[in-house]
């Protein structure tokens, strides 16, 4: 008998055996009964809109530096969201994209896979908007003079600024990244080195300007809420005409549909079913 102590192996897992690990998480993850799926959707709608808000405070007057390194050190910040739903445990609808591959490999219904992303993005919707609600009522957004406030306005308007099918390739984009973190986090081991696999992913697509359907759900409803109140328009000399392509409507319709479509296809397609066909194909 060999009187050494055993050490746990810390060496990352290899691509086949993150596929496998991701089917068999994907089968837990659509099995799981409604009301925990719905509430960790809520708590993980919270987690990314938090990392939304210390991205918004961090990009405020970063006018004063090059462009490129105001976004990256934003783009550091606003990884506390995924860090947060990886860590503290939560179900957030673009990482479960990866769920496609164990339907695709015939370990789930059809039904139960549509069945846990409709749960967890209502969940996720609810987080989000609520946190939104909750910063609009702290009055968080005043901080600096209202230039905290005046960066969440612009935000918002850009967003619901964009056309359809540009807001659906910047999510294609988006969650391609995002769906690729997770994987990375799957084969890690440790606490740092998780996070260490989450921010250079999403750094990137926050750096880039690709959109996330769940951060957005925080960002426009937060400018919403700031466009409603006319006493902070007025002490930033602004007027609700300033923001004219800031409406639900166009949250909907321009930003929240099309994101979500291309954040499946760069998630579930680009990432899940590309992986799931090279590692977990089964032989006739």
């Amino acid at each position: 008998m060999d009187p050494r102590p055993a050490f746990p192996n810390l060496d990352a897992l290899v691509p086949g055996e993150i596929a496998s690990k991701a089917e068999e998480l994907g089968v837990k993850k659509a099995n799981m009964p409604w009301i925990q799926t719905l509430i960790l959707g809520v708590l993980a709608g919270a987690f990314v809109a938090l990392g939304a808000l210390f991205f918004t405070t961090t990009l405020t007057g970063a006018g004063a530096i090059p462009y490129g390194i105001g976004r990256l050190v934003a783009g550091l910040t606003f990884c506390l969201g995924l860090i947060l739903v990886v860590l503290a445990g939560a179900e957030l609808f673009t990482g479960n994209n990866l769920i496609v591959m164990a339907y695709m490999n015939h370990r789930l219904p059809l039904s139960r896979l549509l069945r846990n992303w409709t749960l967890v993005y209502a969940g996720n919707f609810i987080g989000a908007i609520a946190t939104a609600a909750l910063v609009y009522l702290s009055g968080q957004y005043a901080n600096g003079g209202g230039a905290v406030g005046i960066t969440a306005l612009g935000i918002g308007a850009a967003k619901a600024s964009l056309g359809f099918f540009q807001a659906f390739f910047l999510g294609v984009l988006c969650n391609a990244l995002v769906c690729l973190a997770i994987w990375l986090t799957m084969g890690a081991h440790t606490t740092t080195d998780k996070v260490l696999a989450i921010l250079f992913p999403i750094t990137a697509f926050v750096v880039a300007g690709f959109e996330h359907s769940v951060a957005n759900m925080y960002f426009l409803p937060l400018a919403l809420f700031l466009k409603s109140d006319a006493g902070f328009l007025a002490s930033i000399g602004k007027s609700v005409g300033d923001y004219e392509s800031l409406t639900w409507i166009r949250f909907f319709l321009n930003n929240l549909v099309p994101v979500t479509l291309g954040n499946i296809v760069g998630g579930a397609g680009l990432v899940g079913v590309v992986y799931g066909f090279v590692y977990l194909r089964r032989s006739a």
